[in-house]
């Protein structure tokens, strides 16, 4: 053997390994097998899954599964990659072998080399330190991929997702505020409707969000009770009876959130619905965001021949031929990653129904996608937030032209004249380009004084307390 490789031997025989990397002959051979997407664990998953490992070295230490200083060298190690080291190591593809074993694996292997390291022993040597039967004690893929699933979504809310929210919320309820007292026309199927504020419509927006913002929290709930201890079928063979009681509350500890052990491990390991609710109010989310960076993109439509309502900030050059141009570009970005999480969700769901008997083999797929999605709406939402909705600017004279000329507004003359006469008069304004207020006038329908009082735009569009 050179200098430069190490031999490694698992239950199919053995291999030569870099003696430079961390993982081992079963990372390895899921490298060669998994050349498929070039898409390795998101940082999250793995901070999720070396959460796991310290915490069950710490609980299987201190219960004396495994040697105190076995433990001490994992939990070490683990503390490490948390704070940034080793992070080229994690190479799994995302589509991999089933339960995520091979992923699973690759995460025992580095523990278990950097703890040998820091033994003062070499990479490699697994009769005093295994992967297998060390950091993985009282383990199995089985239960630790659902539950890192579980915590991955879980810190992934809090890093990205919910600050996000929570500072679009703001800056919409902000600009709610600076535009409340501009008028514009309403839209309803794309054609003129009763006048509405412009503030209104951001704070319509803002509430949206605020509504979004609970659905997710309380759909993550369901993310608290972990299937952890229930090793290869829900059973626990080979833990400890504390084991899981202790995992779950060091874990608790770790990303400050009531985690604990569910009711029935066996029901925690073999169901994805948690996943699928947390993902579903991920694309409900995703499709009022949609729809908000359509309005976007069409009030600020023109400048010249379209709405021009108002007007979101230029961040770059909107096209290679046309000189001066700028588009909507965070709004349609945004449009996209909410298609993308939509298309995440439809996987997540297909994926779920997938399992059989004690285990879903699918578990890598929901993972990638549904902590992926999280971290993508989040990182949409700063963006848009950042670079568009905090500089948008109303146009206040095109708003109240818009207004002004706006058919709808005959909709305030039914008390007074009737529907079918109101109808009458929009006819004949729309045929002679004369406004409503001077065809009322003309046939002497209202006196002026009245029709002032039926057609104020600022009375017309304020909503009831």
């Amino acid at each position: 053997m050179s200098n430069n490789y190490r031999t490694e031997k698992d239950s199919m025989g053995s291999k030569e390994i870099p003696a430079d990397v961390y993982y081992g002959i079963q990372t390895l051979r899921a490298t060669e097998n998994f050349g498929i997407s070039g898409i390795k664990p998101l940082a999250t998953y793995v901070d999720a899954c070396v959460l796991i490992k310290k915490a069950t070295a710490i609980a299987n230490g201190e219960l004396g599964c495994i040697d105190q200083k076995i433990s001490q060298a994992i939990v070490k190690a683990a503390d490490e990659i948390l704070n940034g080291k080793l992070r080229e190591q994690f190479v799994v593809d995302v589509y991999q072998a089933g339960a995520g074993t091979s992923h699973h694996m690759n995460v025992n292997e580095v523990l278990a080399n950097r703890a040998l390291e820091i033994l003062g022993d070499e990479k490699g040597n697994y009769s005093r330190v295994s992967p297998n039967d060390h950091v993985n004690y009282g383990q199995s893929t089985n239960d630790v991929i659902p539950t890192a699933i579980r915590v991955g979504a879980l810190l992934a809310l809090d890093r990205t997702l919910n600050p996000a929210l929570s500072n679009a919320i703001a800056t919409l309820a902000q600009k709610a505020h600076e535009f409340q007292n501009i008028v514009k026309s309403g839209r309803t199927h794309m054609q003129d409707a009763v006048p509405v504020r412009l503030g209104e419509g951001f704070k319509a927006w803002s509430q949206i969000l605020r509504d979004h913002q609970q659905r997710i929290k309380t759909a993550a709930r369901d993310l608290y009770n972990l299937g952890l201890g229930g090793s290869a079928t829900g059973t626990g063979l080979n833990t400890h009876p504390q084991y899981r009681h202790r995992a779950a509350e060091l874990l608790a500890e770790f990303i400050s959130k009531p985690l604990q052990p569910a009711p029935h491990l066996m029901a925690a390991m073999q169901s994805m619905s948690p996943f699928v609710n947390v993902s579903g109010s991920l694309r409900n989310l995703a499709q009022d965001l949609v729809k908000i960076s359509h309005d976007l993109r069409l009030m600020d439509s023109g400048p010249q021949t379209g709405f021009k309502e108002i007007q979101l900030p230029a961040v770059q050059p909107g096209s290679s031929i046309m000189p001066g141009k700028y588009n909507p570009v965070m709004a349609e970005m945004t449009s996209m990653v909410c298609f993308q999480v939509m298309g995440y969700d439809t996987a997540i769901a297909f994926a779920a129904q997938a399992g059989q008997l004690e285990l879903n083999v699918m578990m890598p797929l929901i993972a990638y996608d549904l902590i992926h999605s999280i971290e993508i709406l989040g990182n949409t939402i700063e963006s848009l937030t950042q670079r568009c909705l905090t500089g948008i600017t109303a146009r206040r004279d095109r708003c109240l032209a818009y207004a002004e000329s706006s058919l709808a507004l005959v909709t305030a003359l039914n008390t007074h004249i009737g529907y079918l006469k109101a109808a009458e008069v929009a006819k004949k304004s729309l045929e002679t380009g004369k406004s409503i207020r001077a065809i009322v006038l003309e046939e002497d329908l209202m006196s002026e004084a009245q029709l002032a009082e039926v057609l104020n735009l600022e009375k017309m569009s304020q909503l009831p307390d």
